[in-house]
């Protein structure tokens, strides 16, 4: 039975279930239907590795405190994190993986690194 790609338009024979005439062909296909979605998480994912990074530059020993406008200098972007932590006193950490900080008040942060129990 003779088929037609979806992806590039050529005819091909094979197997009564194959849809593409080659796996490159497949995978363009996908890729294409999927871009949108795939620059989006892209860029999420870019900003989360530049913000993780800049914690962990900033913050060698583990702990430190350290003004906003550092961080800002450094482009980190306060809108992008992982996860939140909240402890009973009610403070709020935010975590991008295992790198977090929390807002201590007068435009200063302090930066934590989460201790791994696994």
């Amino acid at each position: 039975m003779k088929k037609v790609c979806p992806e590039c338009g050529e005819e091909f024979h094979g197997r009564v279930d194959k849809k593409f005439c080659s796996s490159e062909c497949r995978i363009s296909y996908h890729n294409r239907l999927n871009k949108d979605k795939n620059n989006y998480m892209r860029n999420v994912n870019r900003i989360l590795r530049k913000n993780r990074k800049i914690l962990s530059d900033l913050n060698p020993e583990g702990k430190i405190s350290i003004h906003k406008d550092k961080l800002i200098a450094k482009g980190f972007d306060f809108n992008y994190f992982t996860s939140e932590y909240v402890t009973k006193a009610g403070k709020i950490y935010k975590y991008i993986y295992e790198q977090g900080y929390m807002d201590i008040g007068n435009n200063y942060y302090i930066l934590v690194v989460k201790q791994s129990y696994t």
